[in-house]
């Protein structure tokens, strides 16, 4: 980083220090999106499920809920908002999109993929930015609608056989938030985050995130491992051990520190013989087990 960057980021991280953080207008916000939103804590997350998709890797039919859906996180800091999230796109919809961002001075700070032998291919646009939480809202509604995202929420559908998943959450020692056909686990690290000299919550996506899907009798997984420098070839090594590919290791963050690096993973196998495979990745961090 060169000097003016350093210096700039130092002045960033002293006013951040300076903030109190407080609670974004949810209700706000859901009118900007038109659809409602959760909150955790201090972070209120929009999520867009990218429904009009329909991704295979292999045989497998990959649900919006197991690896497509884009999101977003809001928290408050002091008069303004920051944001970050996560967009799933086809390719031939990226440079639109980067364009926009641009346009609506949002930053982008990774573009890579998740995934590996999927159908259509996948990318996955990381981007953040700061300023009044409403205007930030509507300039990321207008980068959506230049894809083709579903921008209101899905009818319901009916979810089919429910899986019991009691087996893999005694094995990975929780539950889970279980939706449907999807399993969801979300593992923070110990570690206090920061990201440009502000601490980021886990909810605004600095935690370990494992999804499974069932199909049959085999189930789907994936996610990504937060991880510091150190732990990744721990990890790596567990997951291959176990049978579990490693699709990618990249940063979504550009002033993260420590130093954090992602690692996404997909397998289709047994449930439960996966679900010990991710244990053992598990055991090789600094995670909240």
């Amino acid at each position: 980083m060169n000097t003016r960057k350093r210096t700039f980021f130092c002045l960033l991280a002293m006013m951040y220090a300076s903030y109190s953080f407080g609670q974004v207008d949810s209700s706000a916000l859901n009118n900007v999106f038109g659809k409602k939103g959760t909150v955790s804590g201090q972070v209120y997350r929009i999520t867009y499920p990218r429904s009009d998709l329909k991704v295979k890797v292999g045989d497998f039919a990959v649900a919006p809920g197991l690896a497509l859906t884009s999101w977003f996180g809001f928290i408050a800091m002091g008069n303004e908002t920051m944001v970050m999230g996560d967009m799933v796109l086809l390719d031939t919809e990226v440079a639109p999109v980067v364009a926009k961002l641009v346009a609506a001075h949002l930053s982008l700070t990774a573009m890579h993929n998740h995934l590996v032998n999927e159908k259509p291919a996948i990318k996955y646009i990381h981007v953040s930015g700061s300023g009044d939480a409403l205007q930030l809202a509507a300039a990321i509604k207008s980068v959506l609608a230049t894809t083709g995202t579903p921008l209101t929420p899905p009818p319901a559908g009916g979810t089919g056989v429910v899986p019991d998943w009691s087996k893999v959450e005694a094995i990975l020692g929780r539950s889970g938030k279980r939706n449907g056909q999807i399993l969801q686990y979300s593992f923070p690290r110990k570690e206090k985050l920061m990201e440009s000299g502000m601490e980021m919550p886990p909810a605004i996506g600095m935690a370990t995130g494992i999804n499974f899907q069932m199909d049959g009798a085999n189930a789907g997984i994936t996610g990504d491992f937060v991880l510091l420098a150190d732990e990744v070839n721990p990890v790596v090594k567990a997951l291959t051990e176990n049978g579990i590919t490693v699709t990618a290791i990249h940063n979504h963050m550009l002033y993260d520190d420590p130093r954090l690096f992602m690692m996404h993973f997909w397998a289709v196998s047994d449930p439960e013989k996966l679900a010990i495979g991710l244990k053992a990745a598990l055991d090789k961090t600094n995670s909240k087990l």
